[in-house]
């Protein structure tokens, strides 16, 4: 991978010129999404994202940090003990020019070593599974980082309604995907053009049904405005 997500956070905090990045799936066209939403304060995030931060106790690990504005928001404002974990080099070197104290470049499936009272998984935090055949090993080693009580927060939404439907109501699915719920995403930043990637959207009941197939109870939190919802999973 280019990292070039990770550049376009580095480039916007470090004032060098930044661009809008521009993003592609294999279901929509071509979109624009601005860096600067990635450096939104409590007070700017979406309802699910408040609430998860509500929710977070204890130690906690951010994974999919990103620009870090979750984990800061805790670290400041709550001065709670978080990790923040990314793939990205330039994401996590960013994290800490803005005082993350605790960021490291890791990939969740090779994380080790520590156990955390809150996992948090947000923007689409089932996003970094991939595919739905990957669920169980993702959930697995979420699980095998929990302190006793612990729990996962982790958002996704339904993107059934980006498909059209028949006449009978129902909706033309692609026959090519296992699940509806799995996209290949295209990033271009400066001209650049990122690896394709696969990005996994997943409907509460399928999530539901991957929690209990790993003895984990799963509970609706809070629905959003856009067929997304914030989801809370325990041992």
């Amino acid at each position: 991978m280019k990292d070039l997500f990770g550049k376009a956070i580095f480039d916007f905090y470090t004032k060098n010129s930044p661009e809008d990045i521009i993003t592609e799936t294999s279901i929509s066209e071509e979109d624009e999404m601005s860096v600067e939403y990635l450096f939104r304060s409590y007070n700017e995030m979406p309802k699910i994202e408040q609430k998860a931060l509500q929710l977070a106790k204890g130690k906690i690990l951010d994974v999919g940090c990103g620009a870090g504005s979750h984990a800061l928001s805790l670290q400041n404002e709550r001065s709670l003990d978080v990790t923040a974990i990314d793939i990205s080099e330039k994401a996590i070197e960013t994290c800490r020019l803005r005082g993350i104290k605790n960021a490291k470049v890791e990939n969740i499936l090779d994380f080790d070593g520590e156990k955390f009272d809150t996992i948090l998984l947000l923007m689409n935090g089932t996003g970094i599974f991939g595919q739905l055949k990957n669920c169980n090993s993702y959930l697995t080693k979420l699980k095998s980082l929990l302190n006793p009580g612990g729990q996962i927060l982790i958002d996704s939404s339904d993107i059934i309604y980006m498909f059209d439907e028949d006449e009978d109501g129902g909706k033309w699915i692609p026959s090519e995907n296992d699940y509806y719920g799995e996209l290949v995403f295209n990033i271009t930043y400066k001209g650049e053009k990122e690896e394709p990637f696969d990005w996994l959207y997943l409907d509460y009941n399928t999530l539901q049904n991957a929690a209990i197939a790993n003895n984990l109870n799963c509970e609706l939190v809070l629905e959003g405005e856009h067929y997304d919802y914030l989801a809370r999973l325990t041992i």
